[in-house]
């Protein structure tokens, strides 16, 4: 039917019955309208039965317009069974009457809480909000892309500038559609495409087939699919114009160093931008400075944020203070080479507290980048404490503190660090050169280059490269086998952390208090690892009850050391009737290590 209201006409349907729950496809929409209130109210009382005011299933309209910025609604305190009817009826709708996919359909109506809520308010006072909105989707089309970019990830504020002119259904932007259904397919996640196109929306105007190709360029470089889909979600700007030359620099240079290109994706996070030309500049700075491959690979293992948060600006930023200092460049590269873990998270924080100590202090520039230059080491590998609680110890007159750094850095260091300088080997632990001599090391046992395991292990090893070497051929002189010696070690890496005297003396403790070969611990290497008053009392209480024939022979070790002391007591010592006096008097007589 045809009805004419202010010389304007409508396509109505003929007959539309209340308890048909199938939608209309075409809802009622004028050739034009300029008035769209005008235009619902006159709906209403055409769908609106007449003088009936018993019918509890009246649509009931509010005063707003059908587009009121959802944005100033919550969500907050509406019932869950509100919400669910509301998202059935919206994904009825988009499914059944729109004829969007089901997919498409349900992640919107599921992912659009703020659009609901406005959903919701049109139908407050029904108690049915299904079925009343579904009336109300008859008469009144909504903005289909209001829910579709709120369920993409982005906020009623953030998607209003993205809003179309002139259209409300999501089928008359096929080139939308068609690009979202490409990164959907290629298996990005949907509620992160809103901050793609965001931020790069010209790649959602793409003709069919271009961004495929896009996406497949970057896989043939050698990434897989996955780790494409960290790096396209987190730098869409990748997928803007051909592939980024700055990144494939930053691959190339990393396949240098031995790092793999899936290594990449590992690390990238979809909540952050990579600005990827700014950390393809930090790469060739670092070799610049000085750096030798393997002290980038260390640094990179160790602290990989260096690169990848903020794309490399904290070199930058660290560089920058320096020179206003006023360092010069040349000096400023002698004190990265000297110390490359500067640039590490840790001690990047511990170098940024203390600028800001001195310039709090009243420390003049030349000063500061004088014991910058001296105590760098020190300085990023130790915390200083607050201005304020130094000063006590010069009843708060800053220019005798400052006197006090100038002239004796060392009664300055002792009275302002959070801990101790413990001694020289701990701070020579740190040296970077003695982290590559660990490196050497680890390698030399059988730890692969580059691997999370070898990344692992130079944290959980204490001490020199040579110490851990010197520890590593005591175990191997005592007769235990290299590869064995290697197998125990990746089990269990603090056997190393222990000197080579206490080494030795827990396998005597072995073989003369039980008589066992010094292989039967390979398979146990955490034997090492216990306090020798453990090992001392449990074998001795074990020697005990062999003697006595209270026990079986050869029991392993593991089987005496690993369980608790109420278990060992009472399989070990309750055993004999006189294993409880026996076990008070080791305990007695054996001295704590």
């Amino acid at each position: 039917m045809i009805f004419q209201f202010h010389n304007t006409f409508f396509l109505y349907p003929t007959a539309v019955s209340e308890n048909n729950s199938t939608l209309l496809h075409n809802p009622p929409f004028p050739f034009p309208f300029p008035h769209a209130c005008s235009k619902i109210q006159f709906l209403h009382r055409l769908a609106a039965p007449h003088n009936n005011n018993n019918n509890r299933n009246k649509l009931s309209i509010t005063k707003s317009a059908p587009h009121t910025p959802i944005s100033s609604l919550s969500v907050d305190g509406i019932p869950r069974l509100a919400k669910t009817d509301a998202q059935a009826a919206l994904f009825d709708y988009l499914h059944c009457t729109r004829g969007l996919s089901f997919l498409d359909s349900e992640h919107i109506s599921k992912n659009s809480p703020q659009f609901l809520a406005y959903l919701i308010a049109k139908v407050e006072k029904e108690q049915d909000v299904s079925r009343a909105l579904s009336k109300f989707f008859r008469y009144h089309p909504i903005n289909e892309f209001e829910p579709f970019f709120e369920s993409l990830g982005l906020s009623p504020k953030e998607f209003a500038s993205f809003l179309p002119r002139g259209l409300i259904f999501l089928c008359d932007d096929q080139l939308l559609l068609d690009n979202y259904h490409t990164l959907t397919d290629y298996g990005i996640p949907r509620i992160e495409i809103g901050k793609m196109y965001k931020e790069v929306n010209e790649i959602f105007r793409y003709e069919p087939g271009v961004l495929d190709r896009k996406l497949r360029a970057y896989e043939q470089v050698g990434m897989s699919r996955s780790a494409v889909i960290k790096l396209v979600s987190s730098s869409p700007l990748l997928l803007a114009g051909e592939v980024n030359n700055a990144f494939i620099g930053v691959l190339q240079r990393l396949k240098e160093l031995g790092f793999e290109n899936d290594w990449v994706g590992g690390y990238l996070s979809s909540k952050n931008t990579y600005n990827w030309s700014r950390t393809f500049d930090t790469l060739c700075f670092l070799r610049e400075v000085g750096y030798s491959d393997e002290q980038m690979v260390v640094l990179l293992r160790t602290d990989i944020s260096l690169l990848f948060e903020g794309s490399g600006k904290q070199v930058y930023v660290v560089v920058g203070a320096l020179l206003k200092l006023g360092l010069k460049m040349n000096e400023v590269y002698a004190l990265f080479l000297k110390n490359p873990q500067i640039l590490s998270r840790k001690s990047a924080k511990n170098f940024w507290k203390a600028l800001h100590f001195f310039f709090e202090v009243g420390l003049g520039p030349e000063n500061i980048a004088k014991i910058l230059s001296s105590h760098m080491e020190l300085l990023a590998s130790h915390s200083l404490k607050g201005p304020n609680t130094v000063l006590k110890n010069f009843n708060g007159d800053k220019n005798s503190l400052c006197q006090t750094i100038e002239n004796d850095p060392s009664k300055f260091f002792n009275l302002a660090l959070k801990s101790n300088i413990r001694n020289a080997e701990h701070l020579a632990a740190r040296n970077p050169n003695n982290i590559l001599e660990k490196t050497e090391f680890l390698l030399r046992i059988g730890y692969v280059e580059n691997s999370d395991e070898m990344v692992k292990a130079l944290k959980r090893f204490r001490g020199r490269g040579d110490q851990l070497q010197e520890r590593f051929d005591c175990l191997v002189q005592v007769g235990l086998d290299f590869n064995a010696v290697s197998s125990m070690v990746k089990q269990a890496p603090t056997v190393l952390n222990q000197t080579k005297d206490i080494l030795k003396k827990k396998i005597e403790c072995l073989q003369d208090y039980l008589g066992y070969p010094v292989d039967s611990i390979v398979g146990f290497p955490s034997y090492l690892c216990y306090d020798m008053e453990r090992i001392s009392l449990r074998f001795s209480m074990y020697a005990w009850l062999r003697e006595k024939g209270a026990s079986k022979p050869m029991l392993s070790v593991s089987t005496l050391l690993a369980c608790s002391d109420a278990r060992f007591v009472k399989y070990f010592v309750s055993i004999h009737p006189e294993g409880p006096a026996m076990w008070e008097k080791l305990k007695n007589s054996l001295p704590s290590s």
